[in-house]
């Protein structure tokens, strides 16, 4: 059986000192405030809003929710309509001096593109690394914050003291907002990086030569026993809705059978990606 690499120890401490800076700021005057921007009347989604909002209160972080859509029957608007909002709400909290940190919440209004949008945001406030100019620094080496998700993978494989220097990455997943970024958070860190995506011929065959597996496909159960190399590091981050109302990642749990160390679906690399979030928030007010 594989380590379980749990990232909620890990989540407690980044929490815990989120925590101390927090309270030095407000203590100064200065209260780190994070302002979520949200379209869409997805449960998930709003189930992280609220998620996210509850423990920015734990933290002492102020968190300012603005929910601009679905219109209700009596107040009827276009998407083109609903986007204009957004435009208007996110240049108004990159002008802002009270709002330290800014989250463009997914799923967006059909038509709008995550770039278009996100490019409103104000770098020094992206604290989820979704403005285009954030990932551009993130590729260039230059500061940036990067996607909390990404940064997540890498503070885990970190706490679990996973070597990664000359080691064989594959990351299964190309987005703008996990697989990119997490490849090149691995190159930063001197590992040889493959990406793999939908259109991979023998997706099984490059997997299985990887000492450092990262799967976000977004496919639950995609990868299997025969997609991992005996002793492989696994990290799942995967979050698949199924019937009966919880997550499954896209990592067959039976790979633990095989993999040298698996994150679990709840419990490994979401807390982490809140807590880091969060953390984001407090670097941007102006905390270390």
């Amino acid at each position: 059986m594989s380590l379980v690499m749990s990232g909620r120890e890990l989540a407690a401490s980044i929490r815990s000192e989120t925590t101390a800076l927090a309270a030095e700021l407000t203590a100064a005057g200065r209260t780190p405030t994070l302002a979520v921007v949200t379209a869409t009347d997805d449960e998930a989604s709003a189930w992280y809003v609220r998620s996210l909002a509850r423990t920015a209160a734990k933290v002492g972080i102020a968190c300012d929710v603005t929910d601009l859509g679905p219109a209700s029957p009596s107040r009827p608007e276009s998407p083109e309509a609903v986007v204009e909002s957004i435009r208007v709400e996110l240049i108004a909290l990159s002008e802002n001096p009270l709002v330290h940190g800014i989250v463009l919440q997914t799923p967006l209004p059909g038509g709008a593109r995550l770039a278009d949008l996100a490019s409103l945001i104000d770098p020094a406030k992206d604290v989820d690394g979704a403005n285009p100019t954030s990932l551009g620094r993130l590729m260039t080496g230059l500061p940036a914050f990067a996607p909390a998700t990404a940064a997540a993978v890498l503070a885990l494989l970190d706490h679990y003291e996973v070597a990664l220097s000359g080691r064989r990455a594959v990351v299964v997943g190309r987005s703008a907002v996990v697989g990119k970024p997490v490849a090149q958070l691995l190159l930063a860190r001197d590992a040889t990086v493959t990406v793999c995506h939908s259109r991979t011929v023998g997706l099984a065959a490059v997997t299985s030569t990887a000492e450092v597996l990262v799967v976000a496909a977004g496919r639950a159960g995609l990868v299997g026993t025969s997609f991992v190399a005996a002793g492989a590091v696994v990290v799942d981050v995967g979050t698949n809705a199924v019937a009966d109302g919880g997550l499954a990642g896209d990592v067959d749990p039976a790979v633990a059978e095989v993999a040298g160390a698996l994150s679990p679906v709840p419990g490994g690399v979401g807390p982490v990606t809140t807590a880091l979030l969060l953390r984001h928030v407090v670097s941007a007010a102006g905390g270390v």
